[in-house]
């Protein structure tokens, strides 16, 4: 049940893309900043570092548009994406990217001031029918990974919203924080690797269980399919830190 709730809330979210897209802009923050003014994407992100301090992920595996298109993509490739080195290649990116827009704030001209609907049409973001051409861009930036490298690589490999809660997530713990995250018996674990093919992200995590990772795992977005389709119920959410 709980599965089918977040796959229903995920398609609602990628069904409202065209609404909510600037809210998710990189380019938007940049373009702000040489303004002075701090946009609806910039407060989003904030957000997301900020709840990631308590929830990891959460974002990731409920409410993300962008990952709710690549689960609709499974049947194209349900392969795990191949990880190691290509997950760092985000982190690149990102850090670029946040030295882009310090630079340009920096440049920048006018008092410091607060837009939520920056460029946007009373809110909407795709108004004009020119738009759709950007934002058909950045479908294909986002379908491309997952057909040729499998489930959900393009949060493993390029994702630029992911670094702020995996930053978040780490912040959390460096804070004592108590914070959500999936625990497991590893004890009564049969190995039946059924988390494994349930996982969206491709992960390892009957590795994560026998090595007891689970609650460290900064790729794991939080969605409970491994604890869904565990048999033994070998997995649970916890609101807790666990340390060892």
């Amino acid at each position: 049940m709980r599965q089918r709730v977040r796959k229903t809330v995920l398609l609602i979210s990628f069904l409202l893309f065209p609404v909510i897209i600037w809210y998710f802009s990189p380019y938007l923050i940049i373009q702000g900043a040489s303004e002075h003014i701090m946009n609806g994407s910039f407060i989003v992100f904030m957000l997301m570092l900020v709840l990631s301090m308590f929830f990891g992920r959460v974002w990731c595996g409920y409410l993300c548009p962008a990952g709710g298109l690549q689960e609709c993509l499974f049947a194209g490739n349900p392969n795990p994406a191949k990880q190691g080195w290509r997950n760092r290649i985000k982190y690149v990116i990102w850090t670029v990217w946040i030295i882009a827009i310090i630079a340009t704030f920096i440049m920048g001209k006018n008092d410091l001031t607060i837009n939520p609907f920056y460029m946007t049409d009373h809110g909407i973001s795709i108004t004009e029918i020119h738009n759709y051409i950007m934002y058909y861009g950045v479908l294909m930036l986002l379908v491309l990974p997952a057909l040729i490298h499998g489930r959900r690589a393009t949060c493993h490999y390029i994702c630029w919203m992911a670094p702020f809660m995996v930053i978040g997530s780490s912040l959390g713990r460096l804070l004592h924080l108590p914070q959500l995250h999936i625990e497991a018996d590893k004890d009564a674990c049969i190995a039946c690797g059924k988390c494994n093919k349930s996982c969206p992200m491709g992960l390892d995590v009957k590795k994560m269980v026998s090595e007891e990772k689970t609650s460290k795992c900064t790729e794991c977005i939080q969605c409970g399919a491994c604890i869904d389709t565990c048999p033994k119920k070998v997995l649970k959410y916890k609101m807790t830190w666990k340390r060892s």
